[in-house]
């Protein structure tokens, strides 16, 4: 069947589903499949909030004898349209300036950065009260692998690291020093926390190369 010319009828239709005349602009195109029975007619879109977008209004023609009949009447966006950015769950954007005071982030159940408690358990050995306490066996849940991983990575890497200028200058590293308290478990090893009150890093995690000029056997 060769093409028709359905325009006028696309356009009303498309007039019909705007809620204002001025939302349905210029004509820009028509395609219609292989057997020349469907075409979709495009319109330029008036629409608030939706710049770029097009009018898309499919016509059906079953043979030369029937006249066209609407099939769809939509707005779809166009090449160079304004489109809303994919979704992310709030659970991958969150960042800690997010937690203020009153705000609670649901705990997850699949969190592969933790695991059952009893999970950490070493097997056929007995503990006493500071191993049972430093493995976290008193909570739930205790972390992963997968999480002391990541949180180690994240530790190294930020500006209590080795890597810094104020741990590059320090006269010798953390782990030699009298304020520096070392981590529980298996992070023991490699990070601790600072005590000193003058020091830059007070109160927070350092790892044990880290450094800075606030040492407690520093001399001059």
């Amino acid at each position: 069947m060769k093409s028709f010319d359905a325009q006028s009828i696309a356009r009303d239709a498309a007039l019909a589903e705007a809620e204002f005349a001025t939302q349905v602009g210029d004509f820009i195109s028509v395609e219609f499949d292989d057997d020349n029975r469907i075409a979709t007619y495009l319109f330029n879109a008036d629409i608030a909030g939706y710049k770029g977008w097009r009018w898309g209004v499919t016509v059906a023609k079953v043979d030369e004898a029937t006249a066209p009949t609407i099939c769809d009447v939509v707005v779809l966006p166009g090449p160079d349209s304004l489109l809303a950015p994919d979704h992310i769950p709030y659970r991958d954007r969150i960042v800690p300036e997010d937690i203020t005071p009153g705000v609670i982030v649901p705990s997850l159940l699949d969190d592969t950065r933790l695991v059952p408690g009893a999970s950490a358990l070493p097997q056929d050995e007995d503990l006493d009260a500071t191993q049972v306490f430093d493995l976290g066996l008193m909570r739930p849940r205790v972390l992963s692998i997968e999480g002391r991983d990541q949180a180690s990575k994240r530790w190294y890497s930020s500006d209590r690291g080795p890597t810094t200028p104020l741990a590059e200058q320090a006269p010798k590293p953390c782990n030699s020093c009298g304020f520096f308290v070392p981590l529980a478990g298996s992070l023991r090893s490699s990070f601790g926390v600072c005590a000193n009150a003058i020091a830059p890093d007070d109160a927070r995690v350092v790892s044990v190369d880290h450094g800075c000029g606030a040492h407690s056997e520093a001399t001059l």
